[in-house]
């Protein structure tokens, strides 16, 4: 009778039974665990019916010929067989490598980014496939969870999920099924599926008059939050994790080193989000105000009367949207200050490497995708441009007469032609 046994060297269990005379050994690449153990289990138990029926095949189960001679290996030489049993059905569950994955990958990730990956894991990704090996499964199980996604609710909305959500959860699925592929050498199910395609939203920044009539109607705790927000491009969780001693009034710089994002204090969005702004005089006033106001209330340069960051649901709820509404102007995103900023540097003039620096951009390729249209100088289309550029650099006198083209003679040289 076969037995299910453990290889001390790797820890990983294997089959061990007689077929033909012969002692057989079928290495597998599962971890010693009872859940394991079971599988294996039904296989042998199943192999070893199908043997006293005469129904045995050993090449079509494990994917290789029958030993030609008796094999009985020594316990020292275990390890020998190094074919796994069945690659694509013995896998580990899909729950169980998931686990595996997100152990190993999350001391590389930032705070959010690993709730969003646990996020995406606990509530879609191991109810769907977590009791299935992941070598089982296919490019259709992925295309149908897909499928599903679609037709989840959105929180908070009548709408489904969007497709940008939908390729967030399927990002790790991918990641844990190619990981799982190399690992036990089976083909992975994400082969040619790509990302569904996404709809750009679209940026509506605020006039310059639109931001005036923000400033002046803005409570007055919050006019020093907005002229900094309009006017320096940073983002929500940077403003709101902004600290006192990472102002530099002597050199007029903000430093952006930290972030609140969920609303902990936590790393930025990026490594290029690190970087220093430089204040025009409309933030350098706002903020020698605001430390007059609050300096000694918190470390954070704008919080709460507790003294903690702003809380940006508390903001958008109670300050944003109303204000919007008693100004009457169409309900946008709080980041549209980040995107009002940009637009107001590039149709100022500014250098647009200079630009992409303030906001945290590692190059200026987005800067021109993104605001390009909101810009004159940058969108004309007319030739007005190159018309300048001609009558600054180039001055040709006027030709008189007429203009006799030449043209090649038939023994191979040039003679004018004679005029009419």
């Amino acid at each position: 009778m076969g037995n299910i046994r453990r290889l001390e060297s790797k820890g990983t269990l294997f089959l061990d039974f007689r077929h033909a005379g012969m002692r057989l050994r079928e290495y597998t690449t599962l971890a010693d665990s009872s859940a394991n153990r079971k599988r294996l289990q039904k296989a042998l138990d199943r192999i070893e019916t199908e043997i006293s029926l005469g129904t045995f095949d050993y090449q079509k189960t494990f994917g290789k010929s029958l030993p030609k001679a008796k094999t009985d290996v020594p316990e020292a030489e275990e390890g020998t067989f190094t074919t796994s049993v069945g690659k694509a059905t013995f896998t580990p569950l899909f729950k169980e490598f998931a686990e595996t994955w997100f152990k190993e990958a999350e001391v590389s990730w930032r705070r959010s980014y690993s709730i969003t990956q646990r996020g995406a894991l606990d509530k879609y990704l191991i109810p769907y496939f977590g009791e299935k090996e992941v070598g089982q499964i296919n490019k259709a199980d992925a295309l149908a969870f897909r499928a599903s996604l679609a037709k989840v609710p959105a929180r908070k909305s009548t709408s489904t999920l969007s497709n940008r959500r939908i390729n967030s959860v399927m990002k790790p699925l991918r990641q844990i099924l190619n990981e799982a592929a190399d690992r036990f050498e089976f083909t992975s199910a994400f082969r040619n599926i790509k990302p569904l395609k996404i709809k750009r939203s679209d940026v509506m920044p605020f006039t310059l008059d639109e931001v005036q009539r923000i400033l002046t109607t803005a409570r007055v705790d919050y006019r020093n939050y907005f002229t900094v927000r309009f006017f320096t491009g940073m983002r929500t969780g940077e403003v709101h994790g902004l600290k006192w001693k990472y102002i530099d009034f002597e050199r007029r710089l903000i430093l952006v080193r930290e972030s609140i994002v969920l609303n902990e204090e936590d790393e930025l969005k990026t490594d290029g989000s690190m970087r220093d702004i430089q204040m025009n005089e409309m933030v350098f006033e706002a903020l020698q105000a605001q430390r007059r106001a609050t300096g000694k209330l918190s470390e954070f340069v704008f919080s709460s009367r507790g003294g903690k960051p702003i809380d940006n649901q508390n903001f958008l709820n109670r300050v944003w949207a109303p204000l919007l509404r008693h100004l009457e102007l169409d309900h946008r995103r709080a980041y549209q200050m980040r995107h009002t900023a940009a637009t107001l540097w590039l149709a100022s003039g500014e250098a647009p490497e200079w630009i992409a620096r303030q906001l945290g951009h590692t190059s200026t390729e987005m800067l021109f995708r993104v605001y390009s249209r909101y810009v004159p100088n940058l969108t004309r289309r007319d030739g007005s441009a190159m018309e300048r550029l001609l009558k600054q650099h180039i001055s040709l006198a006027p030709v008189s007469g007429m203009v006799v083209p030449f043209m090649p003679a038939n023994d191979g040289s040039h003679e004018a032609l004679s005029p009419p």
